[in-house]
């Protein structure tokens, strides 16, 4: 299914809300971090998928700042996982020459999990791969609330001209600064809805939802979002006949 996707029509960032790790798990009358740790293997195959089509950006909705409010043992396992996962995948993830970047609001991360990933973002930094983007203790209200708190300070202290303002200016305030706003939105496990996710960024973003949990989502799958995606019309608010340079 990989072949038949068109490179001219390539999204250039796709963002994922990777869900039902847990039901994926009680289905099988498993522990929920049994899904965790099948979701980690999910991710992997993505990223390579991600880089073999030569996708630019991958954005991963990796623990959102409402995660925080689930059990503690799930939470510690979770954050005990992903410090595993980032020492075991460095070597892959530099062999395939993966950036990595993450937002969010960091410094609620145990230290030894900000630890490792900072050094991740550092060490992976040079690479000329898809950029993968971690979103880690993000929430979207929270981002637009911080870039307005920050604009505000700035605007106090001078270094904003009213005059000249716009929305465009106020991306660079967000935690997305300098990466385009995702072309492709996929969503596993049959839930409709963002989930404070990218709000901002995802103004003129496609959407594409499945029923499929997140452990169960394979290559094609991606593959046939992107196939979906590549049949779509943006209009971005010009009419059909604007974007296929008809309308003479």
């Amino acid at each position: 299914m990989q072949e038949e996707i068109k490179a001219a029509g390539l999204p250039e960032h796709i963002a994922i809300i990777m869900d039902g790790n847990g039901r994926w798990a009680q289905q099988r009358g498993l522990d929920r971090l049994y899904g965790h740790k099948a979701g980690v293997d999910t991710v992997k195959r993505v990223v390579e998928a991600a880089g073999e089509i030569g996708l630019r950006y991958l954005t991963l909705y990796t623990f959102s700042i409402e995660n925080w409010h689930r059990p503690k043992e799930e939470v510690d396992a979770l954050m005990g996982l992903m410090a595993d996962a980032i020492v075991r995948e460095t070597p892959e993830l530099m062999r395939q020459g993966v950036r990595i970047k993450v937002i969010g609001h960091t410094t609620d991360l145990p230290a030894e999990v900000w630890q490792k990933m900072e050094g991740l973002v550092e060490q992976t930094a040079g690479n000329r791969g898809v950029t993968l983007i971690l979103a880690l203790s993000y929430g979207a209200r929270w981002e637009i609330v911080e870039a307005a708190r920050r604009l505000a300070e700035d605007y106090k202290a001078g270094k904003v001209d009213d005059g000249v303002f716009s929305e465009e200016h106020f991306a660079h305030y967000l935690t997305t600064d300098g990466i385009p706003d995702p072309d492709l939105l996929v969503r596993t496990s049959g839930e409709c809805r963002l989930s404070n996710f990218l709000l901002w960024q995802c103004a003129y973003t496609e959407f594409y939802f499945l029923e499929k949990f997140w452990p169960d989502f394979e290559k094609d799958d991606l593959y046939l979002a992107i196939r979906n995606y590549q049949h779509r019309e943006r209009r971005f608010g010009m009419t059909g006949e604007q974007v296929r340079g008809e309308d003479r």
